[in-house]
């Protein structure tokens, strides 16, 4: 009789825990993003081109849904671009799914994000990662 009694009331204080916890939206921090309800506050360094477009953090690349504020983005990213390879810093807030071009058996990136905001977009390129030099060689032969 005892043990159906300290059970039940177990079974009880789990239950009001569980009925208080706050139950408000809750900001989680993941790889450089902020995400609640509305989506997610990402900076990166943005590329876009008529054929398509990405972000791209320090741990992440996205696919960038090609729509109006895409294409927006893409504008005011051009105004600061100065090399058509140029990417550009930028925050936007959007929200980042699957690729459904992934269920077609095509080669696209896994994550694409839907751009809702465009919060803000450097002034100057990023700095290149990697950068390419073309080398004379010169002709060694006695």
């Amino acid at each position: 009789m005892h043990k159906k009694i300290a059970l039940s009331i177990a079974l009880c204080a789990s239950l009001l825990a569980l009925s208080c916890q706050d139950k408000s939206p809750k900001k989680v921090k993941q790889e450089g993003a902020v995400t609640e309800n509305m989506g997610a506050t990402i900076a990166g360094e943005y590329y876009y081109s008529a054929e398509g477009a990405v972000l791209k953090g320090g741990s992440f690349i996205y696919a960038v849904a090609m729509d109006d504020m895409a294409k927006e983005l893409g504008d005011r990213v051009a105004e600061v671009k100065k090399d058509v390879y140029d990417m550009v810093p930028v925050m936007v807030r959007g929200k980042v799914s699957r690729n459904p071009a992934l269920d077609q058996g095509q080669e696209v990136w896994e994550q694409m994000i839907t751009i809702k905001e465009i919060v803000s977009v450097g002034d100057q390129p990023a700095k290149v990662d990697i950068k390419i030099q073309d080398q004379k060689k010169t002709d060694v032969s006695n």
